[in-house]
């Protein structure tokens, strides 16, 4: 042990302690450390991530040289210090789960496919030190029965940003109109709709469902979901095809999301559209495939004839964040998917979870 006197009095006396893991601990009588007479710097600790203290306790600062962040030990984390405000950019993309398949409730009936989940793709700030909560939609269930409409698929968000809206059902029905739901794309319409109920796209998330069409003669088929980018189709004997979804590279690799599911028809399946849009089924032989998870696709429509084929679930929503791997803060919940493409670290939550800045 040993005394630094920076005074006349005990009383300024600084005692240094070397203890056994090589740490210096200060102890001040006073309880003050004064260097307001020097006109030089004080330089902190500087390590990696990785070298970061093995135990540490709360107050604990240190300037990170991974995330060229200074950091601070509070509240049982390391979190960055802010020193007034700061914001960086980073890429995003918000997919909502996509509606479930519906189906009509007589002979040769055809349910509508479901809609595609909202889709929405854009940079915003990131404020250091704040927690962006990130919601991802399920996806909707397809009709409980015969007759029924499927259920809309749920909405994925970011705090801060518009919500992506989950796609519309696929319409159900028999002898009064059936009508796809809208959402973030539309369900398309059941075979006797009349070609008019199909469900609303959310403007700039999606696109309208197809229309239905009762013919006769073993004609009958049911619209698709809408996609991403385009309207599902409209059903005359095969039922319509899903609308497409739209590609997205936010992780380094092109990936389509957000395809409607196709309808239903008594000769032909209508196809699910590119992005994870499920098939709708045929009279008596196919059934309806469901939409893909964390693509945002819409489920299927339905067939309810001999040998009932039920619709399709709609596939779960997705949301992707893209930071500068320098401003990458590591701190989340939800256990996303972390990975980099270039400069940028790519976190994708397949759940809800969050991210600090």
């Amino acid at each position: 042990m040993s005394t630094i006197r920076t005074g006349t009095t005990s009383t300024t006396a600084i005692t240094t302690t070397g203890d056994t893991t090589g740490n210096l601990i200060l102890t001040a009588d006073t309880g003050l450390i004064d260097a307001s007479s020097t006109n030089g710097a004080l330089t902190i600790p500087k390590g990696t991530t990785a070298q970061r203290p093995s135990s540490p306790v709360s107050g604990m600062q240190r300037y990170n040289t991974t995330l060229s962040t200074f950091e601070i030990y509070t509240a049982g984390a390391w979190n960055p210090l802010t020193v007034g405000s700061y914001n960086y950019t980073a890429s995003y993309l918000i997919v909502a789960g996509g509606g479930g398949g519906g189906q009509e409730n007589y002979t040769s009936g055809c349910g509508g496919g479901g809609g595609a989940g909202g889709y929405l793709a854009s940079t915003t700030s990131l404020s250091l030190g704040s927690v962006y909560t990130v919601t991802v939609g399920a996806g909707g269930s397809p009709a409980a029965s015969a007759g029924a409409t499927g259920s809309s698929g749920s909405n994925s968000s970011i705090t801060g940003l518009t919500a992506a809206v989950g796609g519309g059902g696929g319409g159900g029905g028999s002898s009064s109109p059936a009508s796809g739901l809208s959402g973030g794309s539309g369900g398309g319409a059941a075979n006797d709709s009349g070609g008019t109920t199909f469900g609303a796209g959310t403007s700039g998330q999606g696109n309208n469902g197809g229309t239905g069409k009762s013919a006769g003669g073993g004609l009958n088929a049911s619209g698709g979901g809408g996609g991403a980018s385009a309207n599902g189709g409209a059903g005359y004997s095969t039922g319509g095809a899903g609308g497409a979804g739209t590609a997205s590279s936010i992780t380094g690799s092109s990936v389509t999301y957000a395809g409607g599911g196709g309808g239903a028809g008594n000769n032909g399946i209508g196809s699910g559209g590119a992005g994870g849009g499920g098939n709708g089924a045929a009279y008596s032989s196919t059934p309806a495939t469901s939409g893909t998870a964390n693509l945002g696709g819409g489920g299927g429509g339905g067939q309810n004839g001999s040998g009932t084929q039920t619709g399709g679930t709609g596939g779960s929503g997705v949301v992707i964040l893209s930071v500068p791997t320098s401003n990458y803060t590591g701190t989340t919940t939800g256990s996303p998917t972390v990975t980099t493409s270039g400069s940028n670290t790519i976190i994708k939550f397949t759940s809800s979870g969050s991210y600090t800045a």
